[in-house]
């Protein structure tokens, strides 16, 4: 069960950041924030091609950090994928060092928010509309790097009741073998 990692991954409004901190309370486990959002919180919002590598980069320090303590478990709330889609979807490529990194980096499960909860409006989400076809270039993004994927539906405990039983799950696998 060494080095296991969960990231929460999805589309704006998708729950991921109240689920790591959930997720990691009830294991009892470390969870590392979202790099895009604190980079985007830095500099006002203002994001642009070119802070996609200094926002990866971030990403890369904060898991590297929150590593270094070797937690048997870890939450994430995004990582390298995230970067890697909206890169896509807001300027039309990702550096290919980044979409290697993101491989190279791939956790051990993926719970998939869905777009089933409500967008709410923040300073730095910006795109409601938009939000099936991110959900669509997420599973894409996924699937193409191999990872497990579980997509969580539902409000509040059950979304949250889902995800819990999904990283149980994948802990039992581990452990058995």
């Amino acid at each position: 069960m060494a080095g296991t990692t969960v990231v929460l991954t999805g589309p704006e409004c998708t729950g991921k950041t109240t689920l790591a901190a959930t997720l990691a309370a009830r294991f009892d486990a470390p969870w590392v924030p979202e790099a895009a959002r604190r980079y985007a919180e830095s500099v006002d919002g203002q994001l642009s091609a070119a802070t996609v590598e200094p926002i990866a980069r971030l990403a890369m320090r904060l898991e590297d950090e929150a590593r270094a303590g070797a937690p048997p478990l870890l939450f994430r709330d995004t990582d390298l994928v995230s970067t890697v889609v909206y890169a896509r979807h807001y300027y039309g490529t990702c550096p290919a060092w980044i979409e290697a990194e993101a491989r190279a980096r791939r956790a051990d499960l993926y719970l998939l928010g869905d777009i089933d909860l409500p967008w709410t409006p923040d300073g730095v989400r910006d795109r409601p509309a938009q939000r099936a076809e991110l959900l669509a270039d997420f599973r894409a993004a996924l699937e193409a790097i191999g990872a497990r994927v579980v997509v969580l539906r539902g409000e509040g405990r059950a979304r949250a009741d889902a995800a819990e039983r999904a990283v149980r799950a994948l802990l039992a696998e581990r452990a058995t073998g």
